[in-house]
């Protein structure tokens, strides 16, 4: 296990403090985060809210949300107890910048700490709210705003919240993030990559045939299906999920792990993808919805019945993208994510070339299966590199597929894997923007779904529709049967 260092003393103040995001995630993640022992003992959270609370009752909201969220074997009382004293509130009813100005003479107690001002709010308000932040002069060095995504709707949307935020913060204060890139096995990707001249050294278009990268969600919209409606799978998943993983596979070797020689090489991919035209449209991108069906045994919903309403809103997303550069030209890159899929599942697969010429068929029909890499995002995170090796025993050469795996939890002992969001709030703490994006990187994902989106909402087609528990509409495997390929789970 790597050593658990302390953060520097600081204050993390959670506007939308109340609201599902902040008890379902950032507060359980602090929470882990003492229960490690990373915490200082100065540090402060407090909560900003429009409801009219105390302290003690938005303390008592608080200990519900974790008790319900934290598993029961992580509850360590006297911690539990320790952490809950953290906690303040200030009501800010009307977002007015008294309410603000309240909140900097709570902060201006402590002058010499980082202060961290997350925005676990509808992004509507992330320029107002940045706005009033500046004019009471909570925008100086030692303060940093951090974004919850989504940022924006479309391209010009995202432009327009950027530039207001711009007028009160310096981008190198701003943190947009997106809790992917804070995955363990996410960040193990780049460890693989540059870690090891065995796989950096076949990474191209020379050995790798195609990529595949999918996002897998079992479950479906549920509580959030209104949400859902104004968002779907393109703009809630591909245009920041799933392109951060294509970046990550697809960049070339930064300079350092400095965070800007990382975006810089990000942002050179996302600027490589080639444009999507009216023929790939019909082509090249699947959008689906989920019917009624059944996962796991139980029943379930369709999208439609769960929103109330038929509508045009996708659940499913399925892609063929290019990286137009020297290194990638030619080989495609497969996205897919969708709701009510079979199992939760995050993946990547290197899909390598079949050899060139076979020595083996004199002695055995059997076919040499191409070699293919397996990286597991979630849940079972690890790394699974399938060979072909010689069947044992007598009888000639028989050749066989076998894998080489690792699993992250056996080889490090680990009984559980910090969630992403536990690295990324500390990150904000330590000033490093290594997993957060960069607006230019930001707009330039935007500017490649935009079309995409903008075809869609001028069309009358309607998403095809896929049973639920099935992996998506039958135009997705098309896609690939096209070309002579497979998704994973169809080659497992």
């Amino acid at each position: 296990m790597s050593k658990i260092i302390v953060v520097d003393p600081f204050d993390y103040v959670v506007v939308g403090g109340t609201g599902d995001l902040a008890k379902r995630k950032l507060f359980p993640a602090l929470y882990h985060r003492e229960l490690d022992g990373q915490l200082p003992d100065e540090a402060r959270i407090i909560g900003v809210a429009r409801s009219e609370l105390t302290r003690d009752a938005f303390k008592a909201q608080v200990e519900a949300a974790l008790r319900e969220f934290v598993p029961a074997a992580d509850i360590d009382e006297a911690v539990f107890a320790k952490f809950l004293n953290r906690f303040s509130y200030q009501p800010n009813n009307a977002f007015t910048v008294e309410g603000y100005q309240k909140l900097k003479d709570t902060l201006d107690e402590h002058p010499d700490r980082v202060r961290v001002i997350y925005l676990a709010t509808p992004p509507s308000l992330f320029g107002p709210i940045s706005a009033f932040l500046a004019e009471v002069g909570l925008n100086g060095p030692r303060d940093r705003l951090v974004l919850e995504k989504p940022l924006g709707h479309d391209l010009p949307s995202s432009q327009e919240i950027n530039a207001d935020v711009a007028k009160a913060f310096d981008e190198a204060q701003v943190y947009r993030i997106d809790h992917y890139l804070g995955k363990e096995s996410v960040q193990n990707l780049m460890a693989l990559r540059f870690g090891n001249v065995l796989f950096e050294s076949i990474w191209s278009n020379a050995v790798v045939d195609h990529i595949q990268i999918t996002v897998a969600e079992d479950i479906g919209a549920g509580d959030r299906a209104t949400y859902y409606s104004k968002s779907g799978a393109l703009r809630d998943m591909v245009q920041n999920h799933l392109a951060q993983l294509l970046c990550l596979t697809a960049m070339e070797a930064p300079a350092s792990m400095d965070a800007d020689s990382v975006r810089d090489e990000k942002l050179k991919v996302l600027r490589s993808l080639r444009p999507f035209n009216a023929e790939d449209l019909t082509t090249n991108v699947v959008r689906g919805q989920y019917t009624s069906g059944a996962i796991n045994g139980e029943s379930v919903p369709g999208y439609a019945t769960e929103l109330g309403e038929a509508t045009t809103t996708e659940t499913y997303v399925a892609l063929k993208a290019h990286v137009d550069n020297w290194r990638w030209a030619g080989v495609p890159f497969y996205l897919r994510t969708g709701k009510r899929l079979p199992v939760r599942s995050s993946e990547i697969v290197i899909q390598f070339k079949s050899i060139p010429h076979s020595i083996f068929r004199p002695y055995t029909t059997d076919q040499a299966v191409p070699n293919r890499l397996v990286i597991r995002l979630q849940p079972d995170e690890g790394v699974s590199l399938r060979l072909m090796t010689k069947d044992p025993g007598p009888g000639g050469m028989r050749l066989r597929a076998a894998s080489l795996d690792l699993s992250f939890k056996d080889e490090f002992e680990l009984e559980r894997f910090p969630d992403a969001y536990e690295r990324l709030l500390l990150d904000v703490v330590r000033g490093n923007r290594t997993l957060f994006m960069r607006r230019d990187e930001l707009e330039a994902a935007w500017e490649w779904v935009t079309p995409i989106l903008n075809v869609w909402s001028a069309s009358d087609d309607e998403p095809k529709p896929y049973q639920s528990g099935s992996w998506g509409p039958t135009a997705a495997a098309m896609m690939m049967d096209r070309d002579g390929r497979h998704w994973h789970e169809d080659m497992r």
